[in-house]
């Protein structure tokens, strides 16, 4: 059992229909989901190619609907106290899951929403190559690209190296023992609320692109080649939870 501090390892989609979400993602990717157990309640666990990868819950009354991304930390109650005291919000205390590990959930200090965690069964190693449908990238689009880049080092260790993208402007790679675990800009929407947007491998992302006006979600930004990168879109899907698809380039894991 190993854990990999500073890496995103679970993605869960809140909202307030989950079955309306499940009749999205499934015939999308090709997921899969198993009821399971979690005290006296059922989490309903997504699987790709039978491997656990995220899952549904129900979204707080009057909160819209989001992916919650949980990020590993090797203590959930120290790292909760450090957000606090760099600015951060907590909007869930350090909470025990049964046997399966403890959380938290905070609002960085640009608002932006992430869950912590400590798995009891420690983290998914990282792929050679991401599976098509898996998870293959995470990125905060923030308010304040500065605040946030001081946050993100002080509390988890992260550092960074900037990228000049031209007109799109300066992108942050995060990173922690010498991988790059997430992406960090300053967002193209100055009115839009900081968040943090997962990426999930596909095939072709022209085609899964079609497919999702097909299924009934908007495309907010249309297939674009990123050279070295992949090409990508960014979706929003039938319950309003923002998510980008990405077909890696070759090499690119």
């Amino acid at each position: 059992m190993s854990h990999l501090p500073g890496k995103f390892v679970w993605f869960e989609h809140a909202s307030n229909d989950i079955a309306k979400a499940r009749a999205f993602y499934e015939p999308l990717f090709g997921w899969h989901t198993e009821s399971m157990a979690m005290g006296k309640q059922r989490y309903q666990m997504i699987l790709n190619r039978q491997v656990g990868i995220g899952g549904y819950s129900t979204a707080p009354a009057g909160t819209p609907s989001r992916w919650m991304c949980y990020l590993s930390v090797p203590d959930v109650d120290a790292t909760h106290a450090a957000a606090l005291a760099a600015g951060a919000r907590s909007l869930m205390a350090p909470t025990d899951f049964g046997p399966i590990g403890r959380g938290a959930t905070i609002a960085d200090p640009t608002g932006a929403i992430l869950s912590l965690w400590k798995s009891a069964e420690g983290d998914r190693a990282d792929p050679v190559t991401t599976a098509t449908g898996d998870w293959y990238w995470n990125e905060l689009w923030t308010s304040d690209e500065h605040k946030a880049i001081s946050f993100y080092e002080r509390v988890f260790g992260y550092s960074h190296e900037s990228m000049d993208m031209g007109p799109e402007g300066t992108y942050h790679l995060l990173k922690r023992d010498g991988v790059s675990r997430a992406g960090l800009m300053r967002s193209t929407q100055p009115k839009a609320p900081s968040m943090w947007l997962p990426y999930v491998a596909v095939d072709d992302c022209d085609a899964m692109a079609s497919k999702v006006k097909v299924l009934g979600a908007q495309i907010v930004h249309n297939p674009q080649q990123v050279e070295g990168v992949g090409r990508f879109a960014v979706l929003v899907d039938p319950l309003g939870a923002a998510l980008a698809i990405m077909k890696p380039a070759p090499g690119a894991a």
